[in-house]
């Protein structure tokens, strides 16, 4: 229980960690936030680290003179490219081969259905879309390595997601972080920004369950 307390503090709290850790450790905030990013895109037992809400406080904390957006963003940017990247070698190399067992909590065969219909119904743009979405960010990668998309494409929506989605929160979170009223309700917004983010998945969710409650 404790943990999971830890882990909820740091995930709402994530503007005093990270300012904690500026003044502690200086510019290896670059490297940290760089192997999250990465990890967070590249790793399918990963999923739960911070990805939008990571993107917007960083690019708040930019805004205060702390760090340096203008390089921050770039350096994310290649971070997200290559996780994704490595990502898909993983899923050409293990395929399905892991999605076996159904009592499995990280490998699931579900999970991995899942964003197959995503995946089927949005084509090259769910790679791009998956990048605003938690697990899917993950997973949408993986799926694609399994055979579902060729590599030259999957580079370009990889590419393309990578900086619309890096350029876009770094920077409202640059832009908007530091208004007074946004900066002294930052666990409000990183809260919403999370919200926003599984809010597909939970209207998919219930849209199935209310298609299966009519069928």
């Amino acid at each position: 229980m404790e943990i999971i307390n830890l882990v909820f503090d740091f995930f709402f709290n994530l503007d005093d960690y990270l300012e904690r850790f500026v003044f502690t450790y200086g510019s290896l905030i670059y490297l940290l936030v760089f192997i999250i990013i990465f990890m967070e895109t590249g790793c399918v037992l990963t999923p739960f680290l911070p990805g939008d809400s990571l993107l917007f406080v960083l690019g708040a904390i930019a805004a205060a003179g702390l760090i340096n957006i203008h390089f921050l963003a770039p350096l994310l940017i290649f971070a997200a490219v290559i996780g994704d990247t490595v990502n898909y070698a993983l899923g050409s190399f293990l395929g399905p081969k892991v999605f076996k067992s159904k009592d499995s909590k990280i490998f699931n065969p579900v999970y991995l259905d899942k964003t197959h219909a995503f995946y089927d119904k949005h084509g090259g743009k769910a790679i791009v879309i998956a990048r605003f979405i938690p697990i899917l960010r993950t997973y949408a990668p993986f799926v694609a390595g399994c055979g579902s998309m060729t590599y030259s494409l999957f580079l370009f929506y990889n590419i393309f997601g990578a900086v619309f989605w890096v350029l876009l929160l770094t920077y409202v979170g640059y832009f908007f972080g530091n208004i007074p009223f946004v900066k002294n309700n930052i666990s409000i917004f990183i809260i919403g920004i999370i919200f926003l983010s599984i809010s597909p998945a939970i209207f998919h969710w219930l849209k199935s369950k209310n298609e299966k409650t009519t069928n």
